[in-house]
């Protein structure tokens, strides 16, 4: 009983360092301004093309920016550019796990509350039809945001542990890469539980960084 004690008050203390660190970012994120947010999503994408990142007509996961995130559409339409197939999350009811393939960037479409304002906690969405969470095994590489990634590749994740749950169904050869601001990577150990699972590496506006393997 006292061993179980001490790991429930660790996880606890683990989720308040959480929020803390994520409380952090968002105060420092949103002191950049559009203009260098705009940037920094247009060197996103120049560095994973000049890494060779993505291989050409190969299956990506990535992910719709939203808030003070870097954006994404540069990178989403450098992955068209090279012919590859687009899937992007599917959040559906509540935080229930599915992917959809997204065809264009025109294809996306703000989410809405009951009473018809724009949800601005949700990422926008394509049109297409969801595919279940096995749809993430036929990516070779899975894109997810983060606040923060440490050398083992402990990342800080929006909260929710949607990714966390997601991640289970990847292929065992997929890497997973975390996007962020190039200040959020760090030596400190970013706070974590059990079932958080590690990425391969970072891409920020600075370049690509292997962190594991």
């Amino acid at each position: 009983m006292h061993g179980r004690t001490n790991e429930t008050e660790d996880a606890e203390a683990q989720r308040a360092l959480k929020q803390q660190w994520r409380k952090d970012a968002l105060a420092k994120r949103k002191k950049t301004t559009i203009v260098q947010r705009q940037e920094a999503g247009r060197l996103l994408a120049i560095r994973a093309r000049e890494t060779a990142l993505v291989r050409p007509g190969s299956t990506v996961a990535a992910f719709v920016s939203m808030g003070s995130e870097i954006p994404m559409t540069p990178l989403l339409e450098t992955l068209f550019d090279m012919d590859c197939r687009v899937l992007v999350p599917r959040l559906g009811a509540g935080m229930e796990i599915g992917w959809s393939e997204l065809d264009g960037i025109d294809g996306l479409r703000d989410q809405h509350n009951v009473d018809g304002s724009v949800n601005t906690h949700r990422p926008q969405e394509p049109d297409n039809a969801a595919d279940g969470p096995e749809a993430l095994a036929e990516a070779e590489l899975v894109i997810v945001p983060a606040f923060a990634v440490d050398e083992h590749g402990f990342r800080l994740g929006r909260g929710g542990g949607w990714y966390d749950r997601a991640l289970l169904r990847r292929s065992a050869t997929a890497r997973v890469i975390a996007v962020c601001w190039p200040w959020e990577t760090t030596d400190t150990t970013v706070p974590h539980e059990p079932h958080d699972i590690p990425v391969d590496g970072t891409l920020t506006p600075d370049g690509y960084h292997a962190v594991r393997g």
